[in-house]
């Protein structure tokens, strides 16, 4: 009976951890649960400020149907799709191309590797540069470049009117490449500034966040040897996910180049330190070569440095003093920051189902135990008390029957 009693409370406590437990939905057709969402928005429009395209902008996929030329290095930084368009107004032509990437550290770092660093900054979207009837800028997770007939002083603003409607992406896709922030702040080169004429007469449009920053960035050898890399591509290591960002500076002594590399881990890091190392102390004599960057540096100025995963290098005409000072200025400190727990899976809730079932039949047999002592032997003592043996089991019971003649 108490068995019987113990299966009944642990299938009562079933029934209510069932109940309290969250049941997953059946899957049901999005049209029946949400309402339909719309198509996402083109990159680029069939009409703004003025210029209108006869077509409808046609959309690419493959980086070289957007530019043959550099589809390797568009590969690297991630290229998702593309819109190519020709406006038209007038007797004038706009023609642009539309890149779109997954993140901001791809759109970064696709568009450091158009710009140069010799054409004059432009005030568009995020960070912009032209060439005469040419220009690039770039906004969010999108690449734009732009290409007039003709140049007029409105241009600009048309193109910003342009940066406007491109979308802005969100998390950790709106986020800078985190090497960015290592590099040292003084005596850095920014972007080429440039005049711009306004109500009051020209005024210099200063630099704000990655808009001003010179420093190309790399994730791959196509794009790190397309925009200047200092190091053989084959000897940064690419192939073991590192990112590369090189910037000028502007020391007392001469200009200098800084090479920073980031590597996945410090071990990783130390292995390719040794390399880099290795390298540079054998003067272009080894199997490698040095590369123009290093042959046109001061070589005693030429210094190497391992901080936590990045691998700093400075190159350039700077005295060895000045060259020592800037690489000792990169610090790497690991940040520690919690990271979100998933939520629990159903696999996990059944498992804990059963526990709990378990736990509460052992709770429940152990209670019972221990009630069946209590109360046996409170019986056993209270017999005794009376004189007679702790247990009736060997008391003879009679049946009488009281019949008289």
């Amino acid at each position: 009976m108490r068995f019987l009693a113990i299966l009944a409370c642990a299938a009562t406590f079933t029934a209510a951890q069932a109940q309290s437990t969250p049941k997953a939905q059946s899957p049901v057709p999005p049209a029946a649960n949400a309402a339909p969402q719309s198509p996402e928005k083109p990159l680029l429009p069939g009409a703004f400020a003025g210029w209108v395209t006869n077509e409808a902008p046609k959309t690419v996929s493959d980086p070289a149907q957007i530019d043959a030329a550099n589809a390797a290095p568009l590969k690297e930084y991630g290229f998702e799709s593309g819109m190519t368009a020709t406006y038209k107004r007038d007797d004038e032509t706009l023609t642009i191309k539309a890149l779109r990437f997954p993140d901001v550290s791809g759109s970064f770092g696709a568009y450091g590797f158009y710009r140069d660093a010799k054409w004059p900054k432009e005030q568009i979207g995020s960070g912009a540069v032209s060439n005469g009837n040419r220009v690039v800028f770039w906004r969010g997770a999108t690449v734009i470049d732009a290409t007039f007939s003709k140049v007029h002083p409105e241009s600009a603003s048309e193109l910003r009117e342009l940066a406007d409607t491109l979308p802005s992406p969100s998390g950790n896709k709106a986020l800078p490449p985190p090497i960015l922030s290592l590099l040292p702040k003084s005596d850095r080169e920014d972007q080429t500034a440039h005049y711009v004429k306004g109500p009051d007469g020209f005024a210099l449009i200063p630099s704000k966040g990655l808009e001003g920053l010179s420093p190309h960035y790399a994730l791959g050898p196509a794009g790190y040897a397309g925009s200047g890399g200092v190091l053989p591509a084959s000897l940064v290591g690419f192939d073991r996910d590192a990112e590369a960002v090189t910037a000028s500076y502007a020391l007392s002594s001469g200009p200098a180049t800084l090479t920073l590399i980031s590597y996945p881990t410090a071990q990783i890091a130390t292995a390719a330190e040794t390399q880099i190392r290795a390298y540079i102390q054998s003067g272009g004599k080894g199997q490698t070569p040095f590369t123009k960057p290093l042959q046109d540096s001061d070589q005693a100025s030429l210094e190497v440095r391992r901080t936590g995963p990045i691998v700093a290098l400075v190159s350039g005409d700077a005295v060895p003093d000045d060259s020592h000072k800037l690489v000792q200025s990169v610090h790497y400190s690991s940040d520690l920051t919690k990271m979100p727990m998933p939520g629990i899976s159903e696999v996990a809730k059944t498992g804990s189902l059963l526990y709990n079932i378990a736990m509460f039949v052992v709770v429940i047999g152990g209670a019972a135990v221990l009630l069946g002592l209590f109360l046996g032997g409170g019986r056993a003592i209270y017999r005794m008390a009376r004189g007679k043996p702790a247990s009736s089991m060997y008391e003879a019971e009679f049946t009488s029957l009281d019949l008289r003649e």
